[in-house]
């Protein structure tokens, strides 16, 4: 059985509408801040969207509405288990540069269907604050995507806790905060904390956005966005994995 859902989030940005379109309405603008590289946009009513989704496989969907660069809305066809998901983006110029960004999430979610929503909720959000981040501090760089997971890992407050050690933060994390670590394979990392929500914490640094989270579905995730010409993203996934398996399997 499948049941209806709709997550609306919005988020301002330090851009200019023209400069937001080109990093939601293009492959390589949304290789930028979305789950993985390799995403295409045939631009026009009716055409094609190829997102890619990193390891987890990728999708298509078709454009159902294309009125640059104001709004862009596509939709997926239904899953074997039924769901299937549509997204609307709206974008409204505000005054000294500024613009707002309006999604709308929308379609069927199927088996477990809360627990998928309190993800969706939650990581749509995160996803539309990297785009800001991402058009604000790193628009048009090159980009290398880290994807990397733990599963079964039930606990919450256990996962942040593993996050927070990790990363030199204290219980109680708040943005601005600084973080300097160096994970072993890769110089040393100097940022500020971008984003915090109930279950993810995110850094910035001068050339990544970093994302920590745990998800409603048990697992530790991180995801992150390296941008440069000379990115070693299979050194930089080794680090990480490294990082990773000493923060949980720590006594």
């Amino acid at each position: 059985m499948t049941h209806p859902f709709e997550v609306r989030k919005e988020i301002e940005v330090d851009a200019s509408p023209e400069e937001i379109w080109e990093a939601i309405a293009t492959g390589g603008g949304i290789d930028g801040w979305f789950l993985g590289t390799g995403n295409e946009v045939e631009p026009r009513l009716g055409g094609r969207v190829h997102l890619s989704f990193g390891e987890a496989g990728s999708g298509d969907s078709t454009i159902t509405a294309w009125e640059p660069p104001l709004r862009l809305a596509h939709a997926g066809e239904a899953a074997p288990d039924g769901s299937l998901h549509a997204f609307e983006y709206v974008i409204e110029a505000r005054t000294g540069g500024l613009a707002v960004v309006r999604l709308v999430h929308s379609g069927l979610l199927a088996e477990d269907w809360e627990t998928e929503y309190d993800a969706l909720d939650e990581g749509d959000f995160m996803y539309l604050h990297l785009l800001a981040q991402y058009v604000r501090h790193f628009r048009g760089r090159p980009v290398a995507v880290v994807s990397l997971w733990r599963s079964e890992e039930r606990d919450r407050e256990r996962a942040l806790t593993r996050f927070r050690q990790g990363l030199g933060l204290g219980d109680v994390v708040t943005e601005g905060d600084v973080v300097i670590l160096e994970p072993e394979g890769i110089g040393p990392i100097e940022g500020v904390v971008d984003f915090v929500s109930r279950g993810i914490i995110g850094v910035r640094t001068d050339d990544a956005l970093y994302r920590f989270l745990h998800s409603p579905q048990g697992v530790a995730f991180l995801g992150h966005h390296l941008y440069g010409d000379d990115i070693d993203a299979e050194a930089a996934r080794r680090a990480w994995q490294t990082w990773l398996d000493r923060a949980f399997e720590a006594a």
